[in-house]
């Protein structure tokens, strides 16, 4: 039994999200350095690649697309932290050191999301925009501050909707593989089914999510430094509810 057995879980409901934050808080705050180590650097890293692309529109776009939908199998560590309460940098380690072949082929997988959103995206922009836009000031004149009503909606619409699956994907797979043997596809169709039982609270999750991480890169990401932690605890809260009754728990 682990240490994060001893909470309890509860049926899930729209007041689930603001309960699965605040255990995620308490999380963060009884054990701060494995999460805020995880926020700085990808902080940094996605400090990096705006210095690195930022002249280029599809080179930054690209980037930060698949760093959005990569970042939470990079916190997985963080699920362990929140399985065992005691777990520190060295469990997050080793966790990684295992070399586990399902953690390393869902990253690729949802790399290959990331990268299809991309090209798409660039499909559409580049089949819609009256003018070429080759760098982000481009996009930001042409596609998102236009009166008109239009590319810029169609281009969100979009990429909620491709977000969708991969949303359905991972919200209970990523944490169920951390903490069961289970194989890749049985973690993704127990995500599905989670999300298909409870799609108010998950809908909500979602746009929870979607709203946090857009704040956390309104403060220049330095936000993401708490918020990705925050994420990612509140995260494993989610998968243990959304999951209780399936476990036995």
């Amino acid at each position: 039994m682990t240490d994060s057995s001893l909470a309890s879980t509860r049926p899930v409901s729209l007041r689930s999200p603001g309960r699965w934050l605040a255990l995620g808080w308490a999380d963060l705050r009884r054990n701060p350095v494995p999460g805020l180590v995880h926020g700085l650097l990808l902080t940094a890293f996605g400090w990096l690649l705006l210095w690195a692309a930022r002249d280029q529109f599809w080179l930054l776009a690209g980037a930060f697309s698949g760093f959005l939908i990569v970042a939470p199998i990079l916190a997985t560590g963080l699920y362990q932290v929140s399985r065992q309460r005691s777990a520190g940098l060295g469990e997050v380690v080793e966790l990684w050191r295992s070399g586990d072949g399902r953690l390393v082929k869902f990253g690729l997988l949802l790399g290959l999301a990331g990268t299809g959103w991309v090209l798409t995206s660039a499909g559409l922009i580049t089949l819609w925009s009256p003018v070429p836009i080759l760098k982000p000031v481009d996009f930001l004149r042409h596609v998102v501050l236009v009166r008109e009503i239009g590319l810029f909606e169609v281009w969100l619409l979009l990429g909620a909707l491709l977000a969708a699956p991969v949303f359905a994907s991972t919200v209970v797979a990523l944490p169920m593989l951390v903490d069961t043997r289970v194989s890749v596809m049985e973690a993704v169709t127990e995500s599905w089914r989670a999300v298909a039982s409870h799609p108010g609270p998950m809908a909500l999750w979602a746009v929870v999510i979607a709203l946090l991480v857009g704040l956390g890169m309104l403060t220049a990401l330095l936000g993401l430094i708490v918020l990705i932690p925050l994420l990612a605890h509140a995260s494993w809260h989610a998968y243990r509810d959304l999951t209780a009754h399936r476990m036995g728990r």
